[in-house]
């Protein structure tokens, strides 16, 4: 169990590293990427284990994953500036 967790915070830090490396001008700042990164894997892993059971490792790391990149992705801003269309006179 405690290596699971561990995998799993491994697994978020390491996808919160890649976005920030990859996203850094979409993201804020990155110790709050990468806490996120490592709070939504623990999060991920603690559900789908809850769900499958004890004995489903490699199915818990993918849950992990896929929960961390889901709380990664409500992080982002919008690529460019918004423009706004003036009203009608």
């Amino acid at each position: 169990m405690f290596l699971e967790a561990f995998g799993s915070a491994v697994l978020g830090l390491l996808l919160g590293w890649a976005a920030f490396h990859r996203l850094s001008h979409r993201l804020p700042s990155r110790p709050l990427v990468l806490s996120t990164g490592v709070a939504g894997a623990l999060f991920g892993d603690f559900v789908t284990h809850s769900a499958l059971g004890t004995d489903n490792v490699l199915p818990s790391l993918l849950g992990a994953a896929v929960v961390s990149a889901a709380s990664l992705s409500l992080l982002l801003r919008p690529a460019g500036r918004l423009r706004r269309r003036s009203a009608p006179a």
